[in-house]
């Protein structure tokens, strides 16, 4: 049975009379990708900020590769990297000066230092732009640097903080591949903040769902999604060519549905009670509708969410918190840097 990476006991981290993280218990095996999803707003990147050493917890406890992150922080710090949201590198130094600049701030001798960045550019693929001015990069090559500079003094535990954020389709992917080969290749142990159920979906082994600093649910994304299945709620797609307004008013009305969303301009997806579906299609039949084809859909994270929370991720609306830090964040070789976020 695998050891337990990170282990998390009543951990809460307040600011005045705000909770941004409320007695949250979990634990994190070796070589697992744990993810944290959940809406801005809901505590995610505050856990993390706490987990990292960069924000003091207002109660609980918490230990990382076995060492309490209060009382033995500078320890803790020599087993993690942090991939944050914002990306922290210098445009005007090379991939390679960038990365030695992170790794002389952990003390790594020159020679295993030049070994240890030359090993982690040909991980991601970038050793042909390792002297290239950072600036001249494109986003997603930019982020590549900015997850393997997290890896410059061999963390076994890696923090990614909304990784794949304001990243284009092909970037995203490029990260999520670079994230699960660390994960093999390596077996470095992950947690990953996210809002994006497709990204949580694909890349965790298990998944905390936080609301409102709470984790309301935590298991692998089979059997929360499993939670959904369980109901009597259907979801169908409908493509319907000749799709109208009034057709999806009308479809609105129908008893039983809980929530229609136009994918296209000819697709529907309706989420509704299970005996709900012949009076949805005499619906659009009397309204003239010509259905072209129906699909039953399997559950999403996001049908889960909604179940839990009575929401979807994207109603919610992140609370809007001044955060006064007592004596500021610590600063540390992870680059912990200037101000906080907004209990996300």
């Amino acid at each position: 049975m695998s050891k337990s990476a990170i282990v998390t006991n009543s951990l809460s981290k307040k600011f005045g009379n705000f909770t941004a993280v409320d007695q949250i218990s979990f634990d994190v095996k070796e070589g697992e990708i744990f993810g944290f999803l959940g809406p801005n707003g809901a505590g995610k990147s505050t856990t993390i900020r706490m987990l990292c050493t960069l924000s003091r917890p207002s109660g609980g406890s918490a230990t990382i590769a076995g060492f309490d992150i209060v009382r033995q922080d500078s320890e803790v710090r020599k087993h993690i990297g942090l991939v944050s949201e914002k990306m922290i590198m210098y445009n005007e130094l090379t991939a390679r000066e960038n990365l030695k600049l992170f790794g002389r701030l952990y003390d790594i001798p020159k020679d295993e230092l030049n070994r240890r960045i030359d090993e982690i550019l040909s991980l991601v693929h970038m050793e042909k732009w390792a002297d290239k001015q950072i600036g001249t990069y494109s986003t997603g090559m930019k982020q590549r640097i900015n997850v393997i500079r997290a890896m410059v003094n061999k963390p076994n535990i890696l923090f990614l903080d909304e990784p794949t954020l304001g990243l284009d389709p092909q970037s995203t992917s490029e990260i999520r591949e670079v994230i699960r080969k660390i994960n093999v290749e390596n077996r470095t142990t992950m947690i990953l903040t996210t809002h994006m159920m497709v990204e949580a979906d694909l890349l965790c082994n298990r998944i905390g769902i936080i609301d409102h600093g709470k984790i309301v649910a935590l298991d692998t994304p089979a059997n929360l999604k499993k939670m959904a299945s369980g109901t009597d709620v259907a979801i169908h797609e409908f493509d319907i060519p000749n799709l109208n307004n009034a057709m999806i008013s009308a479809i609105k009305a129908v008893g039983g549905v809980s929530s229609i969303v136009q994918e296209s301009e000819t697709r529907i997806k309706v989420r509704s009670g299970g005996d709900s579906f012949d009076s949805i299609l005499d619906t659009v039949r009397k309204c003239g509708g010509k259905v072209k084809e129906v699909k039953s859909l399997e559950p999403t994270l996001e049908d889960v969410f909604l179940r839990i929370t009575g929401r979807e991720v994207r109603d919610s609306v992140s609370d809007t918190v001044k955060i006064n830090h007592q004596g500021g964040p610590r600063h540390g070789p992870m680059g912990g840097g200037g101000g906080s976020k907004r209990g996300r």
